[in-house]
């Protein structure tokens, strides 16, 4: 008998991305300490004006300490926390845990979006399908993380048939769509199949960047659903940080000519645009994880998370410029400037009950700017949990918390 050959390595991973930028952030950081301590003993360091007490405070600490004792304790500090920062990127990308679900069978496809059956292709009595909607920026399973973090197997278990929305990476296909082509067709085929298979209208939930596509799809198929449920989804992209929207906008002029050239805005550079919002992140997340017992729920709970988020698509030159240029610069959708398929979306137009869940500590979406969608939409149901963007779907606990409450609005709209 020919012996089975042994399974494949698993591909070495590569996060986080972009690795390079996230080293010179971080060496940059510890490697500059010291040149700045003149500044920051004489008081010409700007400091937020909420630490104006504690930086006066610090201020006069230092002005009494020796010099050369400051500037040896800075480098002492400044190379334990790289070398816990390296530390745990290397026990990250050597950690055991792989994905433990698999994805469900794709029950409709076209190019490389598929849509996903949650519910195993049977309704039993009292399901309500759903629709999901994910952003097209990162891979679908966030919401199918693992066995533990897997909102639609939640849903799934709780009285709905989850339909999940899989994007894939553009293909030659999807290359030259734009979000309009997305919305009709993808999204609107995805809709009908899931009408064909259930017989009834579903519920359409969208997710970040799914949420502005979702709006787009129930303002030409309202008759087909039964409501609208929005999570973390941005509407006035200028109402926070009007700066950091202008700055996305110009990388995509910056970045006009790769885009001309390769059809799309590839990972990394996304990745980049991400790394923007908080450039230290990274450090701090893998010097944590560095201290974890790496066998432990946490430590896993943490490579999975990681795994997904440096499993990123890149984005089709047209969505990228309609995403950037258009949402962050001209601040389209806001600004009743936004269409598909050359109709205005317009939220307030929209029927359907509605439901908008804006996170308190949403670092990717102000939540100023997903308050604006919940005022727009005629009374909608709006709720505001204690959590992040990426926590509400992935964090100890929602699925004793959020989850509950946003599945109490979802069954009453039987």
């Amino acid at each position: 008998m020919t012996p089975s050959p042994p399974p494949a390595a698993p591909p070495p991973r590569l996060g986080p991305r972009p690795l390079p930028l996230h080293l010179m952030a971080a060496a940059s950081a510890y490697v500059t300490s010291n040149a700045a301590l003149p500044l920051l003993k004489e008081g010409l360091m700007r400091w937020s004006p909420a630490l104006g007490t504690d930086a006066e405070a610090l201020r006069e600490r230092l002005a009494k300490a020796s010099a050369e004792a400051l500037a040896a304790a800075v480098e002492r500090e400044g190379r334990r926390r790289l070398d816990a920062f390296l530390t745990g990127i290397e026990r990250y990308r050597d950690h055991p845990y792989r994905r433990d679900v698999q994805d469900p069978p794709a029950v409709w496809a076209s190019g490389t979006t598929s849509l996903r059956d949650f519910g195993h292709g049977e309704k039993s009595g009292g399901t309500l399908p759903v629709l999901l909607v994910p952003s097209l920026i990162n891979r679908a399973y966030i919401l199918d993380l693992s066995s533990r973090r897997s909102f639609a197997r939640w849903l799934s278990a709780n009285g709905f048939w989850p339909f999940l929305v899989d994007w894939g990476a553009p293909s030659d296909a999807e290359r030259d769509f734009d979000l309009t082509e997305y919305v009709t067709r993808r999204l609107e085929p995805a809709l009908e199949s899931v009408l064909s298979l259930t017989g009834e209208r579903p519920l359409l939930l969208g997710y970040c960047m799914g949420g502005l596509l979702a709006v787009a799809l129930a303002q030409r198929r309202q008759a087909s659903l039964r409501g609208l449920a929005l999570l973390a989804t941005p509407w006035d992209f200028h109402a926070d940080r009007p700066g950091q929207a202008a700055s996305l906008s110009a990388v995509a002029m910056g970045m006009e000519w790769l885009m001309s050239a390769t059809g799309e805005l590839p990972v990394d550079v996304i990745q980049a645009l991400f790394a923007s919002l908080d450039p230290v992140l990274a450090e701090r997340k893998f010097s944590a994880f560095a201290a974890l017992d790496g066998g432990s729920d946490a430590a896993q709970d943490f490579v999975a998370l990681e795994d997904w988020l440096n499993d990123g698509v890149p984005l089709s030159a047209p969505v990228a410029r309609e995403c950037l240029s258009g949402w962050y610069g001209d601040n389209t959708p806001a600004r009743g400037a936004w269409r598909i398929a050359g109709e205005t979306v317009d939220p307030a137009v929209l029927g359907l009950a509605s439901l908008v869940v804006i996170p308190a500590h949403d670092r990717i979406v102000p939540p100023e700017s997903a308050e604006a969608l919940g005022r727009r939409l005629p009374a909608a149901a709006v709720m505001r949990p204690d959590a992040g963007h990426i926590g509400m779907m992935v964090s100890r606990g929602v699925e004793t918390t959020l989850w509950p409450r946003i599945a109490a609005w979802l069954h009453a709209r039987k």
